[in-house]
């Protein structure tokens, strides 16, 4: 028999903890079990609080939230005061009976499908290759090797190709089918690659770029995921055909004594034509993404996009110089947590982490706010914002994002409307720090970016491209942030591109890209200002401005130290509010 705290039922307060009970009445004596049994209490309630106590609450399956679940706040206990309880939402699987051969662990897993494993909370990564060894030669099906290694892979099914650099924006994944062959001198051994995502391959990725001419993938640049390549301490590797998970273990970890987790959700939470719903305090983490690992591959061709078949059309870069193939239609990678069709939902003071697609990913709706949240160790982008208005990205730290998929930004903007994104550090990622495409009254404003453009190239800090607008009052303004060290040849670390239109540049400051911005672009600039800007080197182009650029009152000053100087002002407002720990 339960004693029922008749004011908490009053409020609708409903507590949820780890050794709850779902037959409890959800107070803070006697708390729920399970997130979903909270939602489904505050669901009838018309709205509430939903308490979550300390610890790791793991989803068997994602969270569904709706329009029946307006006016519902989901929070750390103790949220905002100095007693908040560390509470995280995790869509993991525990991996244990671990056995150990030849210095491997090995584990039974049954029918277990991830791309990725966290080992004390740490990434483990996939067991590889850095080329496919011999001599080779691309078939119609696959490749062709003079080296008998692949006959030797435990699992050719489950192995993926890595492809770097097809475009310098680029990066596709392509998994094996199979590998035939015997040993022997010249009988040559063939990998089959899976299809659709072979052929398509071919026909998407083609180009003429300085005076090369290319088709299809090429050669790999990386080879994952068989137990074969495991010689790399704290790397794993899956045999789905043997149900069985390889861990090379790192020095000092023991079976008994180190956890090891493995995704298994997809999507965490998914709140679709909801409002007034908050996220406060909370982490979210251990999903996955299986798409790559399925037959159409993951071809991907710029930020979060990627090809799932259909019209091809062909781009001139420079006329009668330079075109590449490019999707006619693409698909985005997908959110681990998603915000779909809802109103006035703040997401505040949340960690993501550990997440094998893009962390938080906004569509449609309006009136949200993401603010204050630390996103890390992700395989995508932190925040995706796609066809909303009046949003608000605001004070988060992002970094070590696209560890599995290159191509993507912190940040991306698409078809947005009054979007603004403020006060947000980005550090560490593999492309561009921000992105905004095509959109109306696009505001980026006093960020850091830091270390960004770290893998692939033609990107920016902050990239900006299609129109923006129809106007000055509804374009998009960007100002006030400080862009430092965007790593990799060709890149250009403030980036207006690919015909951007109504844009004003303003008061940024940006120093150590390889090149600090570029006014002449295809297709060109139109209604575009840079205006009192500062560079450690021209932009490209500033010499002589093309027409739809107006380039004034900007200032290169080469010498870092009275560059730091001129721009005091400009670096004490830039980045974060808050005290984070780096």
């Amino acid at each position: 028999m339960y004693t029922i705290n008749i004011e908490a039922v009053l409020m609708n307060d409903f507590y949820v903890a780890v050794d709850g009970d779902d037959s409890a009445p959800g107070t803070a004596e006697h708390p729920f079990a399970t997130v979903e049994r909270a939602a489904q209490a505050a669901r009838a309630a018309g709205g509430g609080t939903v308490h979550l106590r300390a610890g790791t609450h793991v989803l068997t399956r994602p969270l569904e939230l709706t329009e029946a679940d307006s006016g519902t706040t989901y929070q750390a206990h103790g949220y905002g005061t100095a007693h908040q309880e560390e509470v995280t939402l995790s869509g993991g699987r525990e991996i244990t009976g671990w056995r150990e051969e030849g210095g491997r662990w090995l584990a039974d897993v049954g029918d277990l499908d991830t791309r990725q494993l966290y080992v004390d909370g740490r990434r483990a990564e996939r067991a590889a290759l850095d080329a496919l060894p011999g001599e080779v030669s691309v078939s119609e099906t696959g490749y062709v090797t003079d080296s008998t290694e692949p006959l030797g892979w435990h699992s050719p099914a489950d192995v993926e190709f890595v492809y770097r650099g097809l475009y310098p924006w680029t990066e596709a994944r392509i998994g094996v089918t199979a590998v035939a062959g015997s040993p022997g001198v010249g009988a040559g051994v063939r990998i089959s690659m899976a299809e659709p995502a072979f052929e398509r391959a071919y026909a998407l990725y083609n180009s003429t770029w300085e005076g090369q001419t290319s088709s299809g993938p090429g050669l790999p640049t990386r080879v994952e995921n068989d137990a074969s390549f495991l010689t790399e301490p704290g790397t794993f590797a899956l045999d789905r055909s043997r149900r069985t998970l390889h861990y090379l273990p790192r020095a000092g970890e023991q079976p008994g004594r180190t956890r090891v987790v493995a995704p298994v959700l997809e999507t965490l939470v998914h709140l679709r034509d909801a409002r007034d719903v908050a996220f406060l305090g909370l982490g979210f983490a251990d999903a996955t993404w299986l798409r790559p690992s399925r037959t159409g591959g993951f071809l991907h061709y710029h930020g979060s996009g990627y090809y799932e078949g259909g019209p091809i059309e062909r781009v001139t870069v420079v006329e009668g110089q330079a075109w590449v193939t490019v999707p006619g239609r693409s698909e985005t990678v997908p959110a681990c947590v998603v915000l779909d069709g809802a109103a006035e939902v703040r997401v505040e003071g949340c960690r993501f982490t550990r997440l094998g697609a893009t962390g938080l990913g906004l569509s449609g709706g309006s009136g949200l706010s993401v603010r204050g949240c630390d996103f890390d160790t992700l395989s995508a982008s932190a925040i995706s914002v796609s066809d909303g208005q009046d949003v608000l990205v605001e004070d988060n730290w992002i970094h070590h994002v696209g560890l599995d998929h290159s191509g993507s930004p912190g940040i991306a903007l698409t078809g947005t409307r009054r979007c603004t994104v403020v006060g947000n550090h980005v550090a560490d990622v593999p492309h561009c720090g921000i992105v905004a495409g095509p959109g109306e009254g696009t505001r980026i404003l006093r960020n850091l970016t830091t270390g960004t453009m770290q893998v692939l190239a033609d990107g920016g800090g902050i990239y900006l491209s299609h129109p923006q607008g129809s106007s000055a009052e509804t374009g998009a303004v960007i100002a006030g942030n400080v862009i430092e060290d965007t790593r990799t040849p060709y890149n250009f670390g403030l980036y207006t591109d690919y015909g951007a239109a109504w844009v004003t540049v303003e008061e940024n400051v940006v120093t150590r890209a390889d090149s600090t911005a570029v006014l002449t672009v295809h297709p060109p600039l139109e209604n575009v200002v840079y205006r009192g800007n500062f560079w450690d080197a021209d932009p490209l182009g500033s010499d002589d401005p093309p027409a739809g650029v107006t380039y004034e009152g900007n200032r290169t000053i080469a010498d870092e130290q009275e560059l730091r100087a001129a721009t005091a002002g400009i670096r004490a407002r830039a980045g974060l509010r808050r005290a984070v720990q780096a």
